[in-house]
């Protein structure tokens, strides 16, 4: 009796009923599960020189962190993980305009807090691999764990082009899938057909830019590595450094 009054006390104290702080964080948790796993599965193929994955775990890593970001927090938040979503959520009249920047700000933190995670979850792999220097470019590079990089010959002008056609099938499917008018998907599945998307677009997308099709899922990780250690070149194209679609 009075271990079960003092938890139903602490509930009552610890329960948030600010409706934006429950979404925030809700989204602030899916993100931070879509990009843990994500990242993970990029550190395992890269850190351990393919021993331990290859690229096409590293996509099923995307596809499956999607599904489980949305099984998290898709019933308080709607689990948008993508600023691009949360925009056109936004054109569609689907979303309030003035959460748009609140929900980006906590899409990108919730990356950044991932990519710590990963980080500290594969030091010792990640240092063992980069030899003791963490760099951008070369054999040993570990940047491409966190950020994607474009492969070498993909020019800027291609590389948008890249990401805008990525991008907006990515977005119209995910529309369709969502319009009660539409072809319905079963109830409580939708996350799982939303992950076979996002495969089905890094297995046919995925070569020129590392399909990241996500603005936060990008700046997050990158803002860590340029924190932690491989510096502003994070930040700059490099010959030599592009991976493309392995690099994710």
């Amino acid at each position: 009796m009075g271990t079960t009054s003092f938890l139903t006390k602490a509930q009552g104290l610890l329960r948030i009923r600010n409706q934006l702080v429950r979404e925030c964080l809700a989204e602030l948790l899916a993100t931070f599960v879509m990009m843990t796993i994500t990242l993970s599965s990029a550190a395992q193929k890269i850190a351990f020189f393919e021993t331990k994955g290859n690229i096409i775990t590293s996509y099923l890593g995307g596809a499956l962190g999607v599904m489980a970001g949305i099984y998290t927090a898709g019933g308080i938040s709607g689990a948008h993980m993508n600023p691009a979503f949360s925009l056109a959520m936004c054109l569609i009249e689907q979303f309030p305009w003035w959460k748009f920047p609140i929900f980006v700000v906590v899409q990108i933190v919730g990356s950044f807090i991932s990519a710590a995670a990963v980080y500290v979850l594969y030091y010792d792999a990640i240092w063992h691999h980069s030899n003791g220097t963490l760099t951008v470019s070369g054999p040993q590079e570990t940047a491409s764990i966190f950020a994607t990089y474009p492969a070498d010959f993909v020019s800027v002008a291609n590389g948008f082009l890249d990401q805008v056609i990525g991008t907006g099938v990515l977005i119209v499917v995910v529309m369709g899938i969502m319009d009660s008018r539409n072809k319905p998907v079963p109830k409580g599945l939708e996350p799982v057909v939303v992950a076979l998307l996002v495969l089905s677009i890094e297995c046919s997308m995925g070569a020129n830019c590392g399909c990241p099709l996500n603005p936060a899922r990008d700046i997050g990780p990158r803002l860590f590595t340029y924190l932690a250690g491989w510096g502003p070149e994070v930040f700059r194209w490099v010959e030599g450094r592009g991976r493309g679609g392995d690099g994710r």
